[in-house]
């Protein structure tokens, strides 16, 4: 079975106030995307790795992954204007006879090999994808602008992660619907795919802003 890894490293990194892109984040002195890239070609699951890349950025993205070792990398390319756009780039990449796709974001540097074994055992199970997810601990409120108009059953609500993992057919053809889906579950739901959810990690937190980058530092130096 061949099972494939797509990265997507194109965000800009605004909230994080740098002169560069998101994936060159400065986490505990090297680059952000430096953590996702050793972990996949650490994985016993990953065959090949492809990273989208921010625009003009690739070749960057391809001498990080030779100083590291990832012999997985077999494609940098260019990401889109958005998210949905730079996973397309990405999938543009795996050839027609893969077996599974797993798209990752970079912004999500944690990344343990037991999430992977959840995700790609599930899918053996008959799914078109697999998302890990977290439960809601807060009680969550419907506003209309300032003004509570409701509060939600958590009980039915959950915060999906990444990697998410998916049969490739399943995953190709709804990428090639063009749909601009915050995440690739919805563009496989779109068309009527079924997804299981597994377990998530509360370590796959999403870098939005420095505290979250020095949250994750925290993390990675006591796990030395």
């Amino acid at each position: 079975m061949s099972v494939w890894a797509v990265i997507v490293a194109a965000g800009r990194g605004e909230r994080l106030g740098l002169d560069r892109p998101k994936a060159f984040a400065n986490l505990g002195g090297r680059p952000l995307l430096a953590e996702s890239l050793e972990r996949l070609e650490a994985s016993e699951w990953i065959d090949s790795i492809v990273v989208a890349a921010p625009p003009d950025w690739e070749e960057p993205v391809i001498l990080l992954a030779e100083e590291l070792g990832c012999g997985k990398v077999v494609a940098v390319v260019p990401g889109g204007d958005s998210r949905a756009a730079s996973v397309r780039s990405g999938l543009a990449e795996v050839p027609d006879d893969a077996a599974v796709v797993l798209v990752h974001d970079a912004a999500r540097p944690v990344l343990d090999e037991a999430v992977i074994d959840r995700l790609l055992v599930t899918l053996n199970e008959g799914w078109d994808g697999v998302v890990p997810v977290l439960s809601i601990a807060d009680t969550v409120k419907r506003v209309d602008g300032d003004q509570v108009v409701g509060t939600v059953d958590r009980d039915e609500l959950v915060v999906s992660q990444t990697p998410q993992a998916f049969v490739w057919p399943a995953l190709r053809d709804a990428a090639a619907a063009g749909d601009d889906a915050p995440d690739c579950a919805a563009m496989v739901e779109a068309r009527g795919g079924r997804i299981k959810v597994v377990l998530g990690d509360r370590r796959l937190v999403k870098i939005t802003d420095q505290s979250d980058l020095e949250l994750v530092e925290h993390w990675l130096a006591v796990s030395k």
